[in-house]
């Protein structure tokens, strides 16, 4: 699973989740940034940078297999910022994110006093709590250490929380559900996985990845009828796409529904351009079909 980038979207999207970690209120203004030290190249997973410099300085690393140096590299990389950026904070503090105890380094020395300190908060996922109990991040957060078997179902658990309670940017969360559930289950597709967790039409519709798709599709559809396009004109060439994009996906077409598609009206073919994304047979574009006639 490749958890950086995962974490990363998490942070970037969700960047209360630092503070439901520390079970602090969220504090307004922070921006949260992959910082590179270009002196050594070092760089850190995350920094939550205060919005003006009286604020703290948060330093964030999701570590997930054992390294016996790594406190030694995440303080090096914690000081070489604050020589380099002192002027845009007053304090700093440290997360470590861990899925488990097993997954942190067996000796301290010599960063013993600072590893015991309480400027560093060591996170272990799998001692959260319940994902019923606990905030919609964090609960995002151990998702990604549960079992194969017990993923799914977690999975849409959460799904359903983000239906039911009142959630900011819940396309968010959809979007962040599945990213998830896709690294775990790599040989199905987005879309196999939205439909799993239960996602209606309408709340796919609403997520990035629905629109991206949907804007690829036409695109490159597009493309290959382009010259029929500029020859036939816009409206013709929007029946034009739909059709080939019928053809990629269904083969050759029955006799008849080519003629009843290129009867349709322009808000119709627009309108049938979007729906048949969703369509898994054709019998569902024959549907459609008699619904908006």
């Amino acid at each position: 699973m490749r958890r950086d980038s995962l974490f990363y979207q998490l942070f970037a999207q969700l960047p209360q989740t630092l503070f439901d970690l520390l079970g602090r209120d969220t504090p307004q203004g922070y921006r949260f940034e992959s910082v590179e030290l270009k002196q050594t190249a070092f760089r850190m997973d995350g920094v939550f940078v205060p919005p003006d410099p009286s604020g703290i300085v948060y330093f964030c690393e999701v570590q997930f297999q054992r390294d016996n140096t790594f406190y030694e590299r995440f303080f090096a990389e914690i000081f070489l910022y604050l020589r380099l950026y002192r002027h845009t904070f007053s304090d700093w503090q440290a997360v470590v994110i861990y899925p488990n105890r097993q997954a942190e380094q067996e000796c301290f020395e010599p960063y013993q006093l600072l590893v015991n300190s309480d400027r560093l908060h060591r996170v272990y996922l799998n001692e959260l709590g319940s994902l019923e109990a606990l905030p919609l991040s964090l609960a995002l957060m151990q998702l990604t250490v549960l079992p194969e078997a017990e993923m799914p179902t977690a999975a849409r658990l959460l799904a359903e929380r983000t239906r039911t309670e009142a959630v900011p940017r819940p396309e968010v969360i959809i979007e962040l559900i599945t990213t998830i559930v896709l690294y775990k289950f790599t040989e199905l597709s987005r879309e196999e996985v939205l439909r799993m967790l239960g996602f209606t039409t309408e709340e796919l519709k609403r997520t990035r990845f629905y629109r991206d798709v949907y804007a690829e599709v036409r695109e490159e559809v597009y493309a290959e009828v382009r010259e029929e396009v500029l020859q036939q004109g816009l409206q013709q060439g929007e029946t034009l796409v739909v059709l080939r994009q019928l053809r990629r996906r269904f083969g050759d077409l029955p006799a008849g529904l080519e003629e009843r598609i290129r009867q349709l009206s322009p808000p119709q073919i627009e309108a049938l351009a979007e729906a048949l994304l969703d369509f898994t047979a054709l019998e569902e574009v024959f549907a459609w079909l008699e619904r908006s006639s």
